[in-house]
């Protein structure tokens, strides 16, 4: 299974306003901090906000946030939220016809990877964007992208002893 980009970039947007709960921000400082399109974040940001992830105020003071606390934002419903297809192969179409394959309703396969699916969608229903967030990667992450994360946990992470290179994310 493959998420899609628009998925990758969906995520990555919740975490940085996870991150950055203290205050709105803009499309354009999530962009630069993922360095992604912001054209593209747009239209990624508008289906955030319809599926109630995410909060967006425009004009002055405006910008977004997360719509609800990070431990409410289920990680498995965003994804199924912004994958348009998950369909792992063609005979998973509604509209599946015989012509796709020859063993169409008699193969296991279809079978195999339908609960491999549901066991892929069962574990990022089992995280939320708090988990992703959380100390110490929600540090790491934090400074990765330029952002202290609010309240008394936004100290600046420590320098990296010599000879060694950041965390693994």
């Amino acid at each position: 299974m493959r998420l899609t980009l628009y998925t990758d970039y969906a995520l990555r947007t919740l975490i940085y306003l996870g991150l950055r709960q203290d205050r709105r921000v803009s499309i354009r400082e999530v962009a630069e901090a993922h360095r992604i399109s912001e054209n593209h974040l747009i239209k990624v940001v508008h289906q955030l906000g319809r599926g109630g992830f995410v909060e967006t105020t425009r004009g002055k003071g405006g910008g977004l946030r997360l719509a609800r606390p990070p431990e409410q934002i289920c990680i498995g419903e965003v994804v199924r939220f912004t994958e348009e297809d998950m369909a792992l192969v063609a005979c998973f179409q509604p509209a599946a016809e015989a012509g796709v394959c020859a063993l169409i309703n008699v193969c296991r396969l279809q079978s195999l990877l339908g609960e491999a699916l549901s066991a892929f969608l069962a574990v990022l229903d089992g995280r939320t964007l708090a988990d992703l967030i959380a100390r110490p990667h929600g540090l790491a992450m934090a400074g990765r992208l330029g952002v202290a994360p609010p309240g008394p946990a936004s100290a600046a992470l420590p320098p990296a002893p010599e000879g060694q290179g950041q965390p693994n994310l």
